[in-house]
């Protein structure tokens, strides 16, 4: 299951604390932190998803990429996407079709963990189930899609309602 605010980990602690005082200080909300990463751990992150799911919706998609990768995306509007990119170098941003999104492939192990989309000078994200670490696959509602045929104007309007659009992308020190 995903990782839930425990004592284990004091910085989750805080964060816990932040968003309780920012609710009330007597109301306490649940939220599930769901960590993921690429296979060799370059591309990783935190999905911080309030409220706590009661299953986690997870979408098949049918282009021929998402198809040759595996790729199943899942986002939270309400969520908090933080990622952390240890050695830009080894990234490679794929963009096809509409160019509207950009699939973050890692060069060291090529996995995809995350999609992002960039309207009107915002980030938005989507990331792959496959590869959460520690969820409960029974959490997981998969469904297939097909976006053939939607519009620029459709696809981009859909991921601004829901997708990931609180995005932090950090880069590691193999960067600085």
């Amino acid at each position: 299951m995903g990782q839930f605010v425990s004592k284990k980990n004091t910085s989750i602690l805080q964060r816990r604390r932040v968003l309780r005082k920012l609710v009330s200080p007597t109301m306490e909300i649940a939220i599930m932190l769901i960590p993921g990463q690429c296979h060799c751990g370059n591309i990783s992150f935190c999905l911080t998803w309030q409220p706590d799911p009661a299953y986690i919706p997870a979408n098949a998609c049918g282009c021929s990429f998402c198809l040759k990768h595996g790729g199943v995306w899942t986002a939270n509007p309400h969520g908090v996407l933080k990622v952390t990119i240890q050695d830009s170098a080894r990234i490679s941003r794929y963009a096809f079709g509409t160019r509207t999104a950009e699939f973050h492939v890692c060069m060291q192990c090529g996995i995809v963990p995350l999609v992002t989309s960039r309207i009107d000078e915002r980030i938005y994200a989507v990331v792959n189930i496959n590869t959460f670490e520690d969820v409960d696959p029974s959490l997981l509602r998969r469904v297939s899609t097909n976006f053939d045929g939607e519009g620029t104007d459709s696809r981009l309007a859909r991921r601004q309602r829901n997708w990931i659009a609180n995005v932090e992308i950090i880069h590691g020190l193999a960067d600085r």
